[in-house]
């Protein structure tokens, strides 16, 4: 049996099969030295664009610098104690989380849904329904935001005049210039504009599922909804809190659609955590990159800490039961 490993008192006795010892790093770095090679571009650009920045958003947020030359006022722990105190980026870190709990919810049970209705084997036409869905996926986010501000408009904008024809509302709504609406308008759109890609892991999901299993339950008598609740649903389970993460680590992320659809308003109603930070960072007359820097960072730090709860509860999900059989 290949990787065995024999007991000390066998080496050396006569006929005994001699065990291969692992080669020195550096030597199995010179016999695989192509693939260093051809991963160094990757590696060099991750260091600049991704380590690097985090490294000095560290180094920023302990001065009070605007950006122009050297960093010279160390100012310590003062940014982040100023973070701390400033109602409007609490107020931003909960709509950043309102966003993304209320993005989960809306869009991983609808691309379930979806994905289950697409992966039915007698749907016709099924391949383009999935194309239709992604579409969304492959348009720049920025475009997407223009056009949902003109759709979503209160003068001639699609949403109104259909509400109004159909006699739902009397006058048109101002949904993008209502607190109470302009972040349930964001979260709809977002959950569109991503549907394709959850839609497309839950159909991996479903068709990794062997066929068996559904075969074996209803020689048992089980009905769809008993498929569906014990066989179908155990077996997602991991691949569903991946595409949790995935979907809460970009919601948190959330950027351009806010930027371009209302820009944080009405009176700060949408403002994220990425657009304080970019105000502070490049609006206005006076640059606080220091500051900027210290709010990025103990919002990461949150995220982080959301991110590894998750990363356990995905890892705790590796066996699964499944009409009590360990899979």
């Amino acid at each position: 049996m290949g990787g065995s490993i024999l007991p000390q008192a066998a080496i050396g006795r006569p006929g005994a099969i001699p065990v291969e010892r692992p080669k020195p790093l550096l030597k199995r770095m010179r016999q695989h030295a192509w693939c260093y090679i051809f991963i160094s571009p990757a590696a060099v650009l991750y260091a600049m664009f991704t380590i690097w920045p985090i490294i000095a958003s560290w180094y920023y947020s302990l001065f009070d610098w605007t950006g122009l030359g050297s960093p010279s006022e160390f100012v310590g722990l003062e940014n982040f104690r100023e973070i701390v105190r400033n109602r409007y980026f609490w107020s931003a870190f909960l709509h950043t989380f309102e966003f993304m709990f209320g993005l989960v919810a809306l869009q991983l049970p609808l691309t379930l849904i979806m994905a289950i209705i697409l992966n039915n084997s007698r749907l016709r036409w099924a391949s383009v329904y999935r194309v239709v869905f992604f579409l969304p996926v492959v348009t720049t986010t920025a475009i997407v935001g223009i056009i949902m501000t003109y759709i979503f408009s209160p003068f001639n904008g699609v949403v109104n005049i259909i509400l109004v024809r159909m006699g739902l509302v009397s006058k048109p709504i101002h949904w993008l210039g209502q607190a109470s609406t302009a972040l349930l308008v964001i979260i709809g759109v977002a959950a569109w504009k991503g549907f394709g890609t959850n839609m497309i892991y839950w159909l991996a999901g479903l068709q990794s599922i062997p066929h068996e299993l559904y075969e074996a339950a209803r020689v048992d008598g089980a009905n769809n909804l008993q498929l569906f609740l014990h066989v179908t649903l155990p077996l997602l389970r991991p691949i569903g809190l991946v595409i949790t993460l995935l979907t809460v680590v970009g919601a948190l992320q959330v950027f351009d659609l806010v930027k371009v659809m209302t820009n944080g308003g009405p009176f700060f109603a949408t403002e994220m955590v990425s657009l304080f930070i970019y105000r502070y960072a490049f609006e206005g007359g006076h640059p606080r990159i220091g500051y900027a820097c210290a709010a990025a960072l103990f919002f990461g730090l949150a995220a982080m800490v959301l991110s590894t709860i998750q990363g356990i509860l995905v890892g705790r999900a590796g066996g699964i039961r499944v009409r009590g059989a360990q899979l």
